[in-house]
């Protein structure tokens, strides 16, 4: 991993929390421009502070670091957020 980890603005990460909670489908972009489908699941910190969203996709379980997600989109009905953009919003 990147030793340059920039964690997300605790507001942010409120959106994250929320997503695993109710286990939203969310429509993850990344900044690299690739895309995916992923049931959130949980979050988690390493002992080193980076932080990570775990999500469920067709192939199986991912470990998204979170400073390498541009957005999130939940795709369930009556969600209780729209369209998040991370990249950008820095503590």
């Amino acid at each position: 991993m990147d030793n340059d980890y920039q964690p997300l603005a605790c507001d942010l990460y409120d959106y994250l929390e929320i997503a695993c909670l109710h286990r939203y489908q969310l429509d993850i972009e990344l900044v690299d421009g690739s895309r995916l489908l992923g049931q959130a699941l949980t979050t988690e910190t390493t002992a080193s502070k980076e932080e990570f969203l775990l999500v469920r996709t067709a192939d199986g379980e991912q470990r998204l670091r979170m400073d390498r997600l541009l957005a999130i989109t939940p795709q369930d009905a009556g969600a209780s957020f729209g369209r998040v953009l991370l990249n950008g919003n820095r503590c």
